[in-house]
């Protein structure tokens, strides 16, 4: 395979060497955060988030909020998902879920002070779809009693096409859902009963078409390669059909097998994925035919149309990440409510219980439901501006950084910069006197030139898998 250049609407282009991206196919985080959550600790405790939210109460902080509820609950398994889920058909568990996260509400709000402005709203899962009109009503009822939404707002759901109708759109679109989030993966039949997930086209471009006639403005598709069963001809025709349909967004994923952490992985015959240069072939695919249709490539593993705010955010500086990947809101602190939902709160990051029996059981003793999290140290805030510029922009200041975090850059990151000379050498970095740039050869890896910055890395502190780089 050769290498490949792939030109956009704005000055930035992509260079793929194949050669250079399995030299770098290895495990490494996807860096929502820094530090990662597999460093957090459990002596960061609901008495720590307590403390956090009301010192930010304390300060009347004018930051807005970003608010993030997860609903876990799924009519079936996926084979390849990773998220934290529950499989059920019993309606009447969702049902006791609404008020649980009605009363760790309560419990937020009551730390963190009302009437708190919320600039995005984001409902994943699990399938938030799950819950019926009624109880996602009231679920946005719970949030409104609480909680401004600015007009403005961006305020997003996943829904998963093959369990929704007109009815279904047109309840969203009057909630105030201006977005929303759905899986594709991939359309070929073969793949789809390989992973568990059979979803036709027609149900997709239904979904679609449901969702713009009820003024729902942005559409957005997940696509992942690496599956089993999956080749470029058929990922290809996926391809074909996603085009037609033209979502604002696609993230498109690499498929992270990982048995040994996620069980239902375990039903998926290894036998079956693709080999590592048919894995390449299909993002190589991928790639070349959004920038092709006109899509910019906004970062890792996102694409975006010219006019959407992503791809603004990203032209004009503003571009962030958080826990639900990258995002045009910067200035507002990430609140989660939830099972296993993440908050990011001024300078700390907290997590709430991942399993339903201790999620409910703090909350039947009035107790915020966090098992752990984690107070950033100047370090850690230092290397997380490091790698966020570098995530988001793929530039970074230095005196910039010198100044935000008073360090002497050189100094401070002797053994990073000389590390990262050897990158410089391969093409993948530029190290310039007061700028560090990832070059079109080197943005497909970001994600190993971030890792240099990592300290729990550096240090070989191993607590989880990640998935691979590739």
């Amino acid at each position: 395979m050769t290498v490949q250049k792939f030109h956009q609407q704005n000055p930035d282009e992509l260079v793929i060497d194949p050669n250079l991206l399995s030299r770098f196919d290895k495990p490494g985080p996807r860096y929502t955060s820094y530090p990662t959550a597999d460093r957090f600790v459990e002596a960061f405790d609901e008495a720590a988030y307590h403390q956090t939210l009301e010192n930010r109460g304390r300060q009347r902080s004018r930051r807005p909020v970003s608010l993030y509820l997860h609903l876990p609950f799924c009519d079936s398994i996926c084979y390849y998902c990773a998220c934290n889920k529950i499989i059920t058909r019993k309606r009447d568990r969702a049902t006791e879920y609404v008020g649980y996260i009605g009363r760790e509400m309560d419990l937020v709000v009551q730390s963190l002070g009302t009437r708190q402005t919320v600039e995005q709203l984001h409902w994943g899962g699990g399938t938030p779809t799950f819950h019926s009109l009624e109880e996602m009503t009231q679920i946005m009822g719970l949030i409104r009693r609480n909680f401004d939404l600015t007009p403005d707002g961006e305020f997003s759901i996943e829904i998963d096409p093959r369990t929704v109708n007109r009815e279904t759109m047109a309840c969203l679109a009057q909630l105030g859902f201006n977005r929303i989030s759905m899986g594709v993966q991939d359309f070929d039949s073969r793949v789809q009963v390989a992973v568990n997930r059979v979803q036709s086209v027609e149900q997709t471009e239904l979904a679609v078409t449901e969702a713009r006639q009820h003024g729902i403005r942005s559409i957005s598709f997940d696509l992942i390669y690496g599956l089993p069963q999956q080749t470029t001809e058929g990922f290809s025709a996926t391809l074909v059909h996603v085009l037609r349909m033209s979502p604002e967004r696609i993230a498109l994923y690499g498929y992270a097998h990982l048995p040994s952490v996620f069980k239902p992985q375990r039903r998926i015959n290894e036998a079956q994925l693709p080999t590592p240069a048919t894995r390449v072939s299909l993002m190589v695919l991928a790639i070349q035919t959004l920038t092709d249709a006109g899509y910019v490539y906004i970062g890792m593993d996102h694409f975006a149309k010219p006019d959407d705010e992503l791809t603004q955010a990203k032209l004009q500086g503003r571009l962030h990440r958080n826990f639900q990947g990258y995002s045009t809101r910067a200035n507002t602190d990430l609140v989660g409510i939830g099972v296993s939902a993440i908050s990011s709160v001024g300078a700390t990051y907290s997590q709430n219980f991942r399993d339903l029996p201790a999620y409910y059981d703090r909350l039947d003793h009035g107790i915020l439901p966090v098992m752990r999290g984690l107070a950033l140290t100047p370090d850690d805030l230092a290397r997380r501006t490091v790698i966020q510029a570098l995530m988001c922009h793929f530039e970074l200041c230095i005196s910039a950084v010198e100044i935000a975090c008073m360090i002497d850059f050189r100094r401070y990151f002797a053994a990073e910069l000389a590390d990262l000379e050897e990158l410089a050498r391969l093409g993948l970095v530029a190290i310039e006197s007061d700028y560090i740039n990832v070059t079109p050869r080197g943005r497909l890896l970001v994600r190993p030139i971030c890792m240099v910055f990592d300290r729990y890395l550096r240090a070989a502190e191993q607590r989880a898998r990640y998935s691979q780089v590739v």
